[in-house]
């Protein structure tokens, strides 16, 4: 599957540059170009313009070592080198003393040590230099004195000590070196000063907050006796009827006689209340003698 995808990551990159082709090179160099392109590594001219050589060997990592690396004596003109996380030893390193125009080497995540810095001597025009994960300490970075265009050095999770960092940049002013950050803890606040003989203020207690009185539980009510069935009422009693009032006499020569009662109507079975019998409205004047 490896193979597979340089393949295609080679092909992509050939289709995106076709401008930028590569210039006429002699046997020798076709060969040592073809070699590494066997590997998964990518050999790309700068720009279209420019014919000196990027080399790529990070993406198949694991099968590039130091005798892949010797293809790279048939190659002057490399400027960018990758050899980040690849099986590289100290010994490979020698294979790149002759890379003059050499200006950004990663070598992160390899087996480098000190012993293997000494062979970068000799690249005077190196700008940039990734030591990542490296097991490189002070004494090594000593090999990078005489590297006076160096700008750019990365040293972090190595063994490499502030005081190397500092002896380094007192040789290349110039230099930006990108350590392991170191965190120091905050000077401690002085203590206040306790307040003179005045008493410390006690805390109220919060108040409690008042229970609502609860009310009274009602007392159930005692089942009450069911009444009594309503008698049926009675029947009403037939009222009496009204008697007639008594017709005025006639006028009669002499005394007049008093005007018989009449009888009550019977009364029905019933016995009514007796009505009393209205008196007789103002007796009539008595006539006067002729």
């Amino acid at each position: 599957m490896r193979g597979i995808a340089s393949f295609w990551l080679a092909v992509l990159g050939a289709v995106l540059l076709l401008p930028q082709r590569l210039p006429a090179q002699s046997a020798q160099e076709q060969k040592a170009i073809a070699a590494l392109e066997r590997v998964g590594g990518l050999v790309l001219p700068v720009a279209q313009n420019d014919p000196r050589l990027d080399i790529a060997l990070h993406i198949e990592a694991d099968l590039v070592n130091d005798q892949v690396l010797e293809n790279l004596r048939a190659l002057k003109n490399v400027v960018v080198l990758n050899l980040r996380g690849t099986r590289i030893t100290n010994a490979g390193l020698a294979h790149l003393a002759h890379l003059e125009q050499l200006e950004v080497l990663h070598l992160e995540r390899t087996a480098i040590s000190d012993a293997g810095l000494k062979h970068l001597r000799g690249l005077s025009n190196l700008r940039y230099l990734n030591l990542y994960g490296t097991q490189v300490t002070d004494k090594g970075l000593e090999h990078l004195r005489g590297l006076k265009s160096l700008r750019r050095l990365y040293v972090w999770q190595t063994k490499v000590t502030p005081q190397g960092i500092a002896a380094l940049k007192k040789a290349l002013p110039e230099l930006v070196v990108v350590g392991q950050i170191k965190l120091e803890p905050a000077p401690a606040e002085p203590p206040k000063p306790a307040a003179q003989n005045k008493p410390k203020p006690q805390a109220k207690k919060p108040a409690q907050p008042k229970k609502k009185p609860q009310k009274p539980k009602a007392k159930p009510k005692k089942p009450q006796k069911p009444k009594a069935k309503p008698k049926k009422p009675a029947k009403p009693k037939a009222k009496p009827k009204k008697p007639a009032s008594p017709k005025k006499p006639k006028a009669q020569s002499g005394k007049p006689k008093k005007p018989p009662a009449k009888k009550p109507a019977p009364a029905k079975k019933t016995k009514p209340a007796k009505a009393k019998p209205k008196k007789p409205q103002a007796k009539p004047d008595k006539p006067k003698k002729g």
